[in-house]
């Protein structure tokens, strides 16, 4: 280490990735090894006292044994590397793959410039985040296999996979790794629950995908919102159709072909996109569900549960957080191969020439922007002109229809149907005749298709 880094590192202090020791302590040392290890690393300065001063210590071949032997005695093992300073001795503390990790006295993260011991909950939470308990593999104890499976699902399920029905029904789910017997009884896992429960949300109120269209780039005017809450399957298929309801679709040319339609932002993209939040959700998380929020320009998936790995390796490498589930969706076509979806994303977003973010932190975030007009090409609000057209004819075929009964035929929410009828009276299409009450539309210079 370079004096001018070290100047500095005495100078900020203790932190999140940085603890002083004036002297050994094999205690001490081994809390702050765990710690670190369980939380992004560290490193330790024997020979620095609390008020960032250089004391130093003697360093010696037979010290840094003492540590080594310190750190694999921890459950599991932890990696150290060693540096010098003039008479400090820096510890280097890698943060580990195999969390969590324990010393003699307990299990201990690193918070800011302290090292906590863990509590019951805080151990089994930082266990779920290390992904070595998947929610997927788990069972539910309240779901009675005779009334709450859905053999119809199940059976949807295998013809689209061409998984043969001969087997019987049990020897099948244990073969896809979806329960177990267990006495007289067969228990089915989270996954198979999620995918063939008939009523999902009555055991994981936190499965749901909310869908919403904003008009602008932000999160105030809503225009349409739609909340999914069945089973994994079909809340993927109903967040793609909403996708595709509310993109603008464009026109291309290739060759001497006839002309088709593309949405504006890939499709390819949006499905990767989607059934990555699926695959890697946090369901042990019981707060919150999965976004998928459509902007003037972008588009925005977002889904509860950190990174396993280091974000530097997003694309490179990939965990499943519930191999189960990736499993079952893989067995019927819509993934290729565990850690292909983001570099998939990036290539479909390149070849449109748009661009793609990738947040990370609580969340895990996907926006895939829209692209630009610039007046030269010509993209066409089809989805939208839809949406007017079917409005028209239903006021058409009853004047007198409610708002509440066109949110019911069309589909869109009340401010949709609210901010659609705004936009055709400014546009002086549709006028109200009398109170809101016994009163009527009427459509002006407008030829409504039937």
């Amino acid at each position: 280490m370079k004096k001018e880094d070290f100047d500095v590192i005495l100078q900020e202090g203790e932190g999140q990735f940085v603890e002083f020791k004036e002297s050994f302590d094999s205690k001490n040392i081994a809390k702050e090894i765990v710690a670190f290890a369980n939380s992004e690393g560290g490193k330790i300065f024997l020979g620095v006292s609390d008020d960032k001063k250089q004391k130093g210590i003697k360093i010696t071949t037979e010290l840094k044994s003492k540590i080594t032997d310190i750190a694999k005695n921890c459950d599991p093992s932890i990696y150290l590397k060693f540096e010098e300073f003039e008479d400090v001795l820096i510890v280097n503390v890698v943060s580990g793959e195999n969390k969590p990790f324990q010393c003699s006295d307990g299990f201990f993260l690193r918070i800011g410039p302290n090292s906590q011991k863990l509590k019951r909950n805080e151990i089994i939470k930082l266990i779920k985040e290390s992904g070595k308990v998947h929610f997927d593999s788990l069972f539910e104890k309240n779901f009675d296999f005779s009334n709450d499976f859905d053999n119809l699902k199940f059976e949807f399920f295998l013809k689209k996979t061409g998984i043969s029905k001969n087997n019987e029904i049990f020897v099948i789910l244990e073969n896809l790794k979806l329960g177990e017997r267990e006495k007289n009884k067969f228990r089915l896992n989270n996954a198979g629950i999620l995918l063939f429960a008939k009523d999902t949300k009555k055991f994981f109120i936190q499965n749901f995908v909310t869908c919403v269209l904003y008009k602008g780039k932000e999160r105030v005017n809503v225009i349409d919102r739609k909340d999914f809450d069945k089973d994994l399957l079909i809340n993927y298929e109903n967040s793609f159709a909403f996708l595709k309801q509310h993109l603008k679709l464009s026109y291309i040319i290739e060759g001497a072909g006839p002309r088709k339609e593309i949405l504006e932002i890939h499709e390819g993209a949006l499905r990767e996109s989607l059934l990555n939040a699926i695959m890697h959700r946090d369901y042990f998380e019981e707060g919150t569900g999965i976004f998928v929020e459509i902007f003037d320009d972008r588009v925005e998936i977002s889904n509860k549960g950190k990174l396993l790995f280091d974000k530097k390796d997003l694309g490179k490498i990939s965990f499943a957080r519930n191999p189960i589930i990736f499993d079952l969706f893989h067995r019927l076509g819509l993934i290729e191969k565990i850690g292909s979806g983001i570099n998939r994303i990036k290539e479909l977003m390149k070849k449109r020439k748009l661009k793609v973010k990738f947040e990370t932190s609580d969340f895990f975030r996907i926006t895939m922007y829209k692209p630009v007009d610039k007046g030269s090409k010509k993209t066409v609000e089809k989805t939208v002109e839809k949406t007017v057209e079917k409005i028209l004819r239903l006021i058409k075929e009853k004047p007198q229809i409610t708002q509440e009964e066109l949110t019911e035929k069309t589909g869109l929410s009340r401010r949709g149907i609210e901010w659609n009828i705004d936009e055709l009276k400014k546009k002086n299409i549709l006028i109200r005749i009398g109170p809101d009450k016994g009163g009527y539309w009427k459509i002006k210079n407008k030829e409504v298709k039937k």
